[in-house]
């Protein structure tokens, strides 16, 4: 085990001390353009595998990046000295490779200043959170896991950091961020469990209800059956339905939509799913990560992405907006799922009306298959289940699937209210609980 002693370090770096910063830069600075982008950040990480605490450590990393441009060309540097010489040399390092660079045709100067949200970004408790807290809650997970004779792996981690953004046309924007995240897979012979959370607030990971859950999902799995592979009927819990909806975020992107290489290219204003599911940014949402600014420097908004099942919005970069006319470029920070008209409140109650399913607690190791229809294929994991008559019955081995999201979200039975699922690739959504039909395992895993 390794760990680092807990102490007090130097303080983040204040709004007040970033625009001392922002000013040194932009006096030092000869571009006709420049652009300063601050991160300073103060984490926590605990690990434990094996029902051992690996590793406790507490890191600060604070960085400043500087970009000066002389018309199209210019050139980034960056440092982790904040100190006054150590900053006015990263603004000549940035000039020399500024003066070195070919021209960019598609840069564009820092935007102007701009209104922001507030949206609740930092939380005390999160703050305040060291590596004590962390403890308390690996320790309550490895404990329970440990009554039942169970293995547990994973971590408990939490963060504080301030950003900002500052440019040479007055541009200006500081916020204080917090995050906290658990994730934990239970250890069971061959069967595995697992739960994740991440919120601004530590006191909102909900430890205890989440173990408990994955040990109870490692034990079903003990006594395993096999299904032949086909079509199903599928209960996908919150994470698989964020699995294969991340999937689909990267599709509308505008670039790749204009080239046609987007599997949603041409269908702008058109239905690309079930007609009942609105996806919406929702930077305010106290459940989600929403930030108030981009790196650009960019407000933050609320948005309709898709809105009754029909797309309404693309990504777009400033260059791309600007050559296609979009002044309010929409962000992507905070993500939401819904569906309008009945909805059940719970999985249970997906569970409890349903004649016969296959239950997918998430997927892993998708991978794009056809990217002209977005047909993906990946596997179950962390517990798959067989459900009949409204019950659990059995654990089933795992499937390989081969489904598209622009097909599976049209063939929507149920649905929950939305609620808090983790991907690796997009970060943390807000997603129902969906029965599909027809879904496609093509194979059983030989897991």
């Amino acid at each position: 085990m390794s760990t680092t002693g807990h102490k007090t370090w130097p303080r983040l770096t204040s709004r007040d001390e970033f625009q001392f910063l922002a000013e040194l830069v932009l006096k030092r600075s000869t571009g006709d353009h420049t652009l300063v982008s601050l991160h300073d950040q103060h984490s926590g990480t605990t690990r434990f595998a094996n029902n051992q605490i690996v590793q406790n450590v507490d890191t600060r990393r604070g960085s400043l990046r500087v970009t000066v441009a002389f018309g199209r060309r210019h050139g980034t540097a960056g440092t982790t000295d904040l100190t006054a010489g150590a900053v006015q040399e990263t603004v000549t390092r940035a000039t020399q490779i500024a003066h070195l660079s070919p021209d960019d045709l598609e840069y564009l100067p820092p935007v102007e200043p701009q209104p922001y949200l507030t949206p609740p970004t930092t939380r005390a408790e999160t703050a305040a959170a060291g590596p004590a807290r962390r403890l308390e809650y690996t320790n309550e997970a490895i404990g329970q896991c440990r009554m039942e004779n169970l293995g547990a792996a994973g971590i408990v981690s939490s963060s504080i950091a301030t950003v900002g953004v500052a440019a040479s046309t007055g541009l200006f924007a500081h916020e204080e961020r917090t995050d906290a995240r658990f994730s934990l897979t239970v250890q069971a012979g061959e069967a595995t469990g697992w739960g994740a959370a991440a919120h601004r607030s530590i006191d909102h990971l909900r430890v205890q209800e989440r173990t408990l859950t994955a040990i109870d999902k490692a034990k079903r799995g003990l006594e395993v059956r096999e299904l032949p592979p086909g079509r199903y009927t599928v209960i996908l819990e919150p994470a698989a339905v964020a699995g294969l909806w991340s999937s689909l975020l990267w599709t509308l992107n505008a670039k790749s939509y204009e080239k046609g290489t987007s599997a949603l290219s041409g269908k702008l204003g058109q239905p690309v799913v079930d007609k009942r599911l609105t996806f919406r940014n929702l930077p305010a949402h106290e459940d989600l990560l929403g930030i108030g600014f981009t790196a650009d420097g960019l407000p933050t908004v609320a948005s309709d992405w898709i809105a009754d099942g029909v797309l309404t919005q693309l990504a777009y970069d400033r260059f791309t907006a600007k050559v296609r006319g979009i002044d309010k470029i929409p962000t992507l920070d905070a993500p939401c799922l819904s569906g309008i008209g009945p909805s059940l409140p719970t999985l249970q109650e997906l569970i409890k009306h349903t004649e016969r399913a296959i239950l997918v607690t998430n997927f892993w190791y998708i991978r794009t298959v056809n990217p002209t229809d977005l047909t993906l294929t990946g596997m179950t994991r962390d517990g798959t289940f067989l459900v009949e008559n409204g019950k659990v019955v059995s654990a089933v081995k795992n499937f390989r699937f081969h489904e598209s999201p622009l097909r599976v979200f049209n063939r929507i039975a149920a649905y929950t209210n939305p609620a808090e699922a983790i991907t690796s690739e997009t970060g943390k959504l807000l997603v129902p609980a969906m029965t599909l039909h027809d879904f496609n395992f093509s194979s059983v895993t030989r897991f």
